[in-house]
């Protein structure tokens, strides 16, 4: 689950971890109202959406702190179609802005804790090249990049954390600084579940002091039971509507931007159908996981919400039998099929439990499907058929 910056700064306060002062507004008076609470002489108002690149999308700006400037910019920002490298082609609509403090910016550093899956350990990665794509940094200059794993027993020791100082170039004064903020983000990122903790940049001001300019914070989502308050700070308008109707049904669905949709039990499957789609020439339009222990209801969803998606013209369904039984699955299918009035062809690989039930079930259903017995021929069937749909 991802927050925006405004709210990963209010964690930030939380756990002691320098921020520049300031507030979010949801109207350009609101942002006049905020400026005139700080005292710098020039204030940041930048848009808040859940995507990195805002400022080179024209969703940051820095004004002279005087309310004709500040509502200019905010009437700007507020109500924005911003586009960046991390937004679809459409952007992302900007509903509130922050506006904070202007910082005499002395240097860029970037600091980032994450998870990493290949060690099962909390990685930390300093950089002294901050206020850049940190991927332009890893592929051009990856040396540049600093990584410490943590000891998930013994947590961060000091004397990493002084090394961390020493590669990013720091005075005692600094260091002294960055020290104490590095210990309260990796107790942060543990406390919280975390799986991405990034500063980009953080910055050391002309006067030596040490913020979080900026703030970007993921929470492995497996983790939210334990976190209410951070449950609430989710903003659903930040995220796919379709994905956001899914996750109301316990399926783990992604919007894709292909024209097959699937529908599979079990993550592995369900990436392994979305390769040989690709692999025979389509591409998917969904990740659609149902789940081992899905319900006739879940499936009625899952096909709902298949349909909401106008850019599908083939469903296929790919389900290996064990929890879920194939015969259950059939059920569902038919009952949803008939219930919504599919048109669309579907193309079905059931194997396992009670499968010769399953096709017995489809059989008699009279609905429109096609079978394929083997993974490679129903991706066969699947690529066949949305030629002849969209050669209508």
């Amino acid at each position: 689950m991802k927050i925006h910056e405004y709210q990963a700064k209010g964690l930030f306060r939380n756990y002691d971890i320098n921020v520049p002062n300031g507030d979010v507004a949801t109207t350009p008076e609101g942002a006049v109202t905020v400026a005139g609470t700080l005292k710098t002489a020039k204030v940041v108002v930048k848009a808040q959406i859940h995507a990195g690149g805002r400022g080179k999308g024209g969703g940051v700006k820095v004004v002279d702190n005087n309310p004709e400037a500040v509502r200019t910019a905010a009437e700007a920002i507020i109500g924005m179609q911003l586009i960046t490298h991390q937004t679809s082609a459409e952007g992302q609509k900007v509903k509130c802005v922050l506006v904070e403090e202007g910082s005499n910016i002395a240097r860029e550093l970037y600091l980032a804790i994450v998870m990493d899956r290949a060690t099962s350990r909390a990685v930390l990665m300093a950089s002294t090249e901050g206020g850049m794509d940190i991927e332009e940094v890893a592929e051009k200059t990856p040396e540049k990049i600093k990584k410490t794993v943590i000891h998930p027993a013994l947590g961060i020791q000091a004397y990493e954390i002084r090394e961390i100082c020493f590669n990013l170039g720091l005075n005692p004064a600094q260091s002294k600084q960055a020290h104490k903020l590095i210990q309260n983000l990796y107790t942060m990122f543990i406390e919280t579940d975390c799986s991405l903790l990034e500063i980009n940049p953080l910055i050391i001001t002309a006067d030596d002091q040490v913020f979080a300019l900026d703030a970007k914070v993921n929470f492995d989502s497996n983790a939210l039971y334990r976190h209410a308050d951070i449950v609430a700070l989710r903003d659903t308008d930040e995220e796919d509507a379709l994905e956001v109707e899914a996750s109301k049904f316990g399926l783990n669905y992604i919007k894709l931007d292909g024209e097959v949709a699937c529908m599979v039990n079990g993550a592995g499957l369900a990436m392994a159908t979305m390769d040989i789609v690709k692999l025979y020439g389509a591409s998917p339009a969904n990740f659609l996981d149902v789940g081992g222990s899905a319900t006739e209801d879940a499936i009625e969803n899952a096909f709902r919400i298949i349909m909401s998606d106008k850019d599908v013209k083939v469903i296929f369904i790919n389900i290996f039998g064990g929890i879920l039984r194939c015969d259950l699955l059939a059920t569902g299918v038919v009952k949803a099929a008939q219930k919504l009035n599919m048109s669309l062809p579907i193309v079905i690989r059931m194997k396992g439990t009670n499968v010769e039930e399953g096709k017995r079930i489809l059989a008699e259903s009279g609905i429109r499907y096609d079978v394929g017995e083997t993974i490679e021929a129903a991706a066969e069937k699947v690529v066949l058929s949305l030629k002849q749909t969209t050669s209508v």
